[in-house]
């Protein structure tokens, strides 16, 4: 099975198919042998703020030094965002291998499992299959009959914001709702709830109670907000400066909602120091919602999709800009109440450009512009979105980008596009200003500093490269490291789009590749596993002082990198090629080291 395919399997079995209830989930697993029973959860449920508290505790708990499981629905960027293991998506090959297994036996029930149960499933045997410590749980819908309620005891099941939604399902009051979203308690789990309407925290009290699970109230007033700015939200909790770099007032909540799940953790055992929660909180990453782009212009994105949503866009804009006016690029739904919308952030408004989100329950562009401009205001309609997204960022004034979640994910993508093809247009440009002397010169001085890495001497097994135009040549290194006794490893990019690492045979073989790169001939070279390399020496089209890279956007690197987690990954690049901050994505593998012909960057 390969990746499309197993996308295609899953969404054959759409949301329309859903039937609440825990039977399915139960079987399916069951035949897979239950690997759910093997795994420690935290289970969070909640109208709202599940999927940020969801991060904030994944990217604590990983930074304890547990390897740790984080699921989440729907995804915005794609599908992969829904199942990580220690920040990293799961990987397109794993996806398809484990959803063929599940295909098996989804496929020999009588009642087929809904595409949620399905990816509920395929979860669980992924994240057993990493060897997880510890899972950060997120509920689809509901709780008491979702299908990752089929877990048994959590270690602490987090009730967030509640509000009345998908009442046809789950009640129409709030105690109702409480009620179906109180079911992932269980007997001997702590229970974190948030501190919402009465009524709702009544009915978690009580659930907590006739299960004998700990109840701890949220207490918002244990967060102390100290300032706030673009770059994110700075607290006190505990005589500890904390700073999460997601935007918004309501974000302080969150933050306090998922560090009284901590709390709950270290009662139980779980070993969380402070560092690992300033840590934590710092690197949490929380995809459309108000995030900063980038700054140069500002573009922020939201995938606020309802009213609501638009007033608290609203009052993010007017603390974190006052009266600064935007440009703002927006789509909606065409049953969505889009005009209160627009009346919400009109006030921050000083041109709007109109796109149609990805849904058969889009409004039209046009239809969207003609709207405004009937209000006075100035607006065009685009015919695609990277079209908006280039439009926007040529005005070189703030963007915001918001009103569905259908179009986040293209914004984004399209962001990131137009910045980095100017970066490397940049970075291409700076390297080819040096002479061939220079780099001559550069590549030699940075090949012995790069000699002098502690993890490179104690190395047996090194990945490198053989340069391309203009990139670092490494020809000096690759001398000492063969005199050294070092085992060389040289990559092929393969045209399933991965890359495999050969070492030369005892007669080097060499090809030409696609790119006009110098590789081995793998009919005379050894095959090497990702994981028998202890140094990756990765090239690079720029870098920043923060470790951040691009390269040159086939990704081959980044796939490689995830599949060898233990080896110590340096970034290679001239100092030519620095850039103040690069534009990173959420797929960019970090590195250990930048080496350049002037110094070398430790992170």
């Amino acid at each position: 099975m390969t990746y499309q395919e197993a996308i295609a399997y899953i969404e054959d079995y759409t949301w329309s198919t859903t039937r609440l209830g825990l039977d399915r989930t139960v079987e399916l697993l069951h035949r897979l042998g239950d690997p759910q029973k093997d795994l420690k959860f935290v289970h969070v449920a909640g109208s709202n703020g599940k999927g940020s508290t969801c991060a904030m505790l994944a990217s604590v708990l990983r930074e304890a030094g547990y390897k740790t499981g984080l699921y989440t629905s729907p995804h915005v960027l794609c599908f992969e965002e829904r199942l990580q293991v220690n920040g990293r998506y799961i990987l397109r090959e794993d996806l398809a291998a484990v959803t063929e297994r599940v295909k098996v036996e989804a496929d020999a029930m009588e009642d087929h499992p809904s595409q949620f149960e399905l990816v509920t499933a395929i979860g669980m045997l992924y994240f057993k299959e990493q060897g997880c410590d510890i899972v950060v749980l997120e509920v689809g819908m509901g709780g008491a009959l979702d299908s990752t309620n089929v877990i048994d005891m959590p270690e602490v099941a987090v009730i967030t914001n509640i509000g009345l939604e998908h009442t046809e399902f789950l009640g129409n009051t709030l105690e109702e709702i409480a009620m179906t979203k109180g079911g992932i308690i269980k007997p001997g789990c702590d229970v974190v709830c948030y501190n919402s309407a009465p009524e709702v925290v009544s009915i978690i009290r009580q659930l907590s109670g006739v299960w004998g699970a700990a109840f701890h109230l949220v207490d918002f007033d244990s967060v102390k907000p100290m300032s706030h700015d673009l770059s994110g939200e700075t607290f006190e909790w505990n005589g500890l400066a904390c700073n999460v770099p997601l935007l918004g007032d309501y974000q302080l909540h969150n933050a306090a909602t998922a560090l009284t799940a901590i709390s709950a953790l270290r009662r139980r055992g779980w070993d969380i120091s402070d560092d690992a929660v300033v840590t934590g909180l710092a690197k949490t990453r929380w995809p459309a919602r108000f995030e900063v782009l980038g700054r140069e212009p500002l573009f922020l994105l939201d995938g606020g999709h309802n009213p609501q949503c638009a007033e608290v866009v609203a009052e993010n804009l007017t603390k974190y800009l006052g009266d600064e006016k935007l440009v703002i690029l927006t789509g909606v739904l065409s049953d969505k109440d889009y005009k209160a919308m627009m009346a919400s952030v009109l006030p921050h408004a000083e041109q709007f450009l109109c796109v149609t989100p990805d849904s058969p329950r889009a409004l039209d562009a046009l239809d969207l512009r003609d709207y405004l401009r009937s209000l006075g205001c100035s607006a065009d309609a685009y015919e695609d979105i990277p079209s908006a997204v280039h439009a926007a960022i040529l005005t070189g004034k703030p963007v915001l980008a918001f009103g569905s979640l259908y179009m986040a994910g293209d914004v984004r993508s399209s962001y990131y596009k137009e910045k980095k093809t100017a970066q490397r247009k940049y970075c291409m440009n700076a390297r080819r200003m040096q002479t061939p002397e220079e780099q001559k010169e550069y590549s030699a001085e940075l090949s012995r500093k790069l000699t002098t890495l502690p993890e490179v001497q104690k190395a047996t097994h090194i990945f490198s490269y053989m340069a391309m135009q203009d990139e670092v040549d490494l020809s000096v290194f690759h001398d000492w490291a063969e005199q050294n006794g070092k085992v060389l490893s040289y990559p092929i990019s393969m045209q399933n789009g991965h890359m495999e690492a050969y070492t030369l045979g005892e007669e080097p073989v060499w090809n030409y590749g696609k790119y006009g790169i110098r590789e081995p001939n793998p009919d005379f070279s050894i095959l090497r596993k990702p994981e028998d390399f202890d140094v990756i020496l990765v090239p690079c089209v720029g870098f920043d002082e923060d470790g951040g890279r691009i390269g040159h956007g086939a990704g081959y690197y980044d796939r490689y990198i995830d599949r060898a987690p233990d080896a110590c990954r340096v970034c290679i690049a001239f100092e030519a090629q620095k850039l103040e901050k690069v534009v990173e994505e959420d797929t960019d593998m970090p590195m250990d080291y930048v080496v350049t012909e002037k110094r070398v960057l430790q992170f």
